[in-house]
């Protein structure tokens, strides 16, 4: 199994495909035939999608806060979305902060 992969399906289950006119593009999921082979391109392709996850939340809020023609409960779906993804980053975060920590305690 390549590393990462259990995030990037995560982050693509959390992404909002529903394209909303007027507020931004969605995250496209990552198509199997795509999928990053090393740790770094799983963990830069994670980021860009937990960042454009917390934009499209950001746009989508501003938008219906400016009177657009937005659904509260699609703006509870873009913000319920950029949380689980918020959330996973960080536990991402510590996990390798963790890895880094105890490799640094091993004796040479």
């Amino acid at each position: 199994m390549i590393a990462g992969l259990g995030l990037i399906d995560r982050l693509n289950q959390t992404s909002l495909g529903n394209g909303l006119a007027g507020v931004g593009p969605a995250a496209p999921p990552v198509a199997p035939s795509i999928l990053p082979t090393s740790f770094e391109a799983a963990l830069e392709a994670a980021a860009s999608q937990s960042v454009a996850t917390l934009e499209r939340a950001e746009s989508v809020s501003m938008h219906a806060l400016k009177g657009g023609d937005i659904q509260a409960r699609d703006v509870v779906d873009a913000v319920m979305s950029a949380e689980q993804t918020l959330q996973a980053a960080i536990a991402i975060r510590d996990k390798i902060v963790t890895a880094y920590l105890e490799i640094s305690r091993m004796a040479i």
